[in-house]
């Protein structure tokens, strides 16, 4: 068997007396699509807050590429190959598509010198403009971000997210709020995204899911209580008492 791309081994987190998460071991494989669901409470943000540095586990060791990465400063995550999009969107409203995504290309480059002319990086324009084709921006790259509908705000932060070129982009209920046409266009999107990186998200609709993942995490209570197929968790009987029920089914 291959060396995973990122290794979770007996990960856990507690705020005060509170066990958000407990135990948690699992690995993922390069070029994958894995979902993390879970009913509400059951440490799903948690979790993803450790693995993309936000959150410092209390206990466990999380490798990437066989890299220890407890006590890795946030920002760091970024040049290792380690992306992600927030729940809530998370863009610059009043600066334009391509320089939401310039700024951030530009900070990957030099963190502490941002208001370096920009005429010197004029590769940085390119890289931006590289990752707004990739999400389908591209044509919308002079418009302000505010007036983009909401479907294509979460993508201007995928594109965010893609110009630091990570291996691992996660993604945390990346069609939140969004209508069925919108859920579409997103869906083909990550199908496009998978082709060259591995993904992991948080989402709640299972259909989606089902249809997307390679493999689905379920937590509950902060542990983990299945991990397999869509097909081998749509068949556990566990997950459907915790989770999914009768009354959620698989539409």
């Amino acid at each position: 068997m291959s060396a995973p791309l990122l290794s979770v081994e007996n990960v856990g987190r507690t705020f005060g007396g509170f066990i958000a998460l407990e135990g948690v071991t699992t690995r993922f494989e390069a070029n994958k699509v894995t979902a993390v669901i879970g009913p509400n409470g059951a440490g799903k943000s948690t979790f993803f807050n450790v693995l993309s540095g936000v959150l410092p586990p209390s206990t466990g060791r999380i490798e990437f590429k066989g890299e220890n990465l407890i006590g890795t400063p946030q920002h760091r995550f970024a040049h290792l190959g380690i992306a992600r999009s927030y729940q809530i969107t998370n863009i610059f409203p009043l600066l334009s598509v391509h320089e939401n995504v310039r700024v951030a290309a530009q900070a990957l480059r030099s963190r502490y010198n941002i208001w370096r002319h920009r005429d010197r990086m004029r590769d940085l324009d390119e890289k931006a403009d590289e990752a707004l084709n990739s999400v389908g921006l591209y044509g919308r790259r002079n418009s302000s971000a505010k007036f983009l509908a909401h479907g294509q705000q979460r993508a201007l932060e995928i594109a965010v997210a893609l110009v630091a070129d990570p291996e691992l982009l996660l993604l945390d209920e990346p069609t939140a709020g969004m209508g069925p046409e919108e859920t579409k266009d997103m869906v083909a999107l990550i199908e496009r995204l998978a082709k060259e990186r591995t993904i992991l998200l948080v989402e709640h609709k299972m259909k989606m899911i089902l249809g997307l993942s390679d493999r689905i995490l379920v937590l509950h209570h902060g542990k983990l209580i299945a991990d397999g197929s869509p097909q081998h968790i749509q068949g556990d009987p566990e997950v459907r008492r915790v989770y999914l029920g009768q009354s959620h089914g698989y539409a």
